[in-house]
């Protein structure tokens, strides 16, 4: 069984509609996926309903945004449930919370000379979109002439501590971890960063994390053995995904893929 835990969709940042990204998953060979967009689960019922048509399962899932000293700290959630109190109430307030974060961005690169507009991000972003990201900021300049690619608006403009960059601030990682226990989901720790693992790692396990995302494309093979011995010794489950966002990276859904058996602790919990 081929699994792909982490998925993306034009409800959040991802570049294809629930409907496509289903139909490609099992064009691609992949039998479970996960859709998880940034706090948000709006894609999961139609991803559900077309994923019965081509013989594929969706878990419903999400990518929970949080903030530790500001840096982007992502908690995944699987197996939770879209309707639970707790979630509705994050879907609302991360949304207003992103679309305030994304005006400050705008704000700071206007002020640095690189002028964009709000309305030039919502365009990127799509009608279908409910939560705002970074990928809409970054096509918006490309758009606008001012990067040459998505990639290449992160490398100079919006990455990681840049002039224009503004953390989420949305919640504490430990926060995160409540939210998503308190959807009944099972939180693993998405694309861990190494230099943050041995510190924040044991107060998150304290506040219920369950596991981490052990197996990337993007991650080197050091990584991940790393990874796996810590879910080893630590009781924790691991998970593995593509973190697809859009085939414009030069991947398809389906080119990585993960085995039950390598996940298969998480998906009993899960109940699969």
């Amino acid at each position: 069984m081929k699994l792909d835990l982490h998925i993306h969709t034009t409800a959040s940042d991802g570049a294809w509609s629930p409907e496509a990204v289903v139909r490609a998953a099992a064009k691609g060979g992949l039998d479970v996926i996960a859709v998880s967009d940034h706090d948000t689960t709006a894609a999961f019922a139609t991803a559900s309903a077309v994923a019965a048509e081509v013989r594929l399962q969706v878990i419903p899932a999400l990518e929970v945004s949080s903030t530790h000293r500001d840096r982007d700290v992502h908690v995944l959630g699987y197996f939770v449930d879209p309707e639970a109190d707790a979630m509705i109430a994050h879907r609302a307030r991360a949304t207003s919370r992103r679309d305030e974060r994304m005006q400050e961005m705008v704000d700071r690169l206007s002020a640095s000379g690189i002028e964009i507009t709000f309305e030039q991000v919502e365009e990127e972003a799509g009608p279908d979109r409910v939560a705002i990201g970074r990928p809409h900021l970054a096509r918006a300049l490309v758009a606008a002439g001012h990067a040459s690619s998505v990639h290449g608006a992160f490398n100079t403009l919006i990455g990681d501590g840049s002039d224009a960059f503004v953390p989420t601030r949305l919640l504490t990682p430990v926060e995160a971890v409540e939210l998503i226990l308190a959807s009944h989901g099972i939180p693993i720790w998405a694309h861990p960063p190494g230099d943050l693992v041995d510190p924040l790692l044991p107060e998150l396990v304290r506040a219920g994390l369950r596991g981490l995302e052990v197996y990337r494309p993007s991650h080197k093979r050091h990584d991940m053995l790393r990874y796996e011995r810590i879910c080893r010794t630590s009781g924790l489950l691991m998970s593995g995904g593509s973190d697809w966002h859009t085939p414009d990276a030069g991947t398809a859904l389906g080119d990585f893929f993960v085995e039950a058996t390598e996940i298969e602790q998480l998906l009993e919990e899960g109940g699969l």
